[in-house]
């Protein structure tokens, strides 16, 4: 691969691991006008499905063009299924814990899901449990305690809960990466994010209307603009920069370049929320980053893989 391609594939990722990043500021940000996760997910999701239904249409028409096969009926019901656990169910948990906790924990809960991969691949999918995947787990999960312990003395009663709720997302996203790479495979990128956001969004307006009888359109325009930017910029655009970088760069590397989420997260809480950055949020942050960082580094050098 020539050197402009690689070049390319770094900066798709790296603006889309930023973007990505934003996605809890602007949360918080809504949550100042309106204290209700559904409701900011809804929104988020009628933003995005538009264009995740477009996509997902301008690919299936392109492979009858091109005369390829359509994807089997029993791939496109597994991709449904693993998009309500890695994004209906994983969202619904991240947004409510945003509700308790602050946006720098959050990503750094959320940020130990590559440590799930590893204990859940070892239980249920027979995946080799390495003395190097449990050094990283320990240096993640103690540099999220001392995040969470920080947090715990200011942060009120509710830090717990909106913690566990976090790490039962990041569970919930482990759990699809590990079913969902053989259907990627089978039926490509594109195609299988689109099926799988777009039943994601489908699922959680359903559960407005069923929970509420209606969508609530009453906030403000500026509401509006943050869900826009909840649902296009810190979600369809960074899904597809991802993806693109991906096949240019590899996923060892593009795990790597991640690592920046965490860090431009904390960067946006502190200097547009005015969340506190204290010594234990700078050492737990260390420690999280690190700790996924040297494990997709030894994975990287006992695979080859770029």
């Amino acid at each position: 691969m020539d050197r402009r391609s690689l070049i390319t594939g770094y900066l798709l990722v790296a603006a889309g691991s930023a973007m990505f990043s934003s996605k809890a500021i602007f949360i918080k940000l809504a949550y100042l006008e309106r204290y209700d996760a559904l409701l900011i997910l809804a929104w988020r999701m009628v933003f995005a499905l538009p264009v995740f239904l477009a996509v997902g249409i301008f690919e299936l028409a392109r492979r009858r063009r091109d005369g390829r096969p359509m994807p089997r009926r029993n791939a496109v019901l597994s991709a449904i299924g693993i998009g309500l656990i890695g994004y209906y169910l994983a969202m619904i948990l991240d947004f409510t814990g945003l509700l308790y906790v602050s946006a720098q924990l959050e990503r750094l809960a959320l940020f130990t899901y590559p440590i799930f991969v590893i204990f859940i691949g070892a239980a249920l999918f027979g995946v080799r449990l390495t003395g190097s995947a449990l050094i990283a787990a320990f240096i993640t999960y103690l540099g999220l305690a001392t995040v969470f312990i920080s947090d715990l003395s200011t942060g009120g009663p509710n830090v717990p809960l909106g913690t566990a709720l976090v790490l039962g997302s990041a569970i919930a996203f482990a759990v699809y990466q590990l079913v969902a790479k053989r259907y990627i495979s089978e039926m490509g990128s594109t195609l299988f994010t689109s099926i799988a956001l777009s039943a994601a969004a489908v699922t959680t307006l359903a559960h407005v209307f069923i929970t509420r009888g209606h969508l609530d359109a009453s906030m403000s325009a500026h509401y509006f603009m943050l869900a826009a930017g909840i649902g296009i910029v810190a979600t369809v655009i960074p899904s597809f920069f991802v993806n693109a970088g991906l096949g240019r760069i590899g996923a060892t590397s593009t795990a790597i370049i991640s690592n920046v989420s965490p860090l431009l997260t904390i960067y946006f809480a502190v200097a547009l929320l005015g969340e506190a950055f204290t010594p234990a949020h700078a050492v737990g942050t260390a420690l999280v980053v690190g700790g996924v960082g040297y494990h997709t580094w030894r994975e990287m050098r006992s695979t080859g893989r770029a």
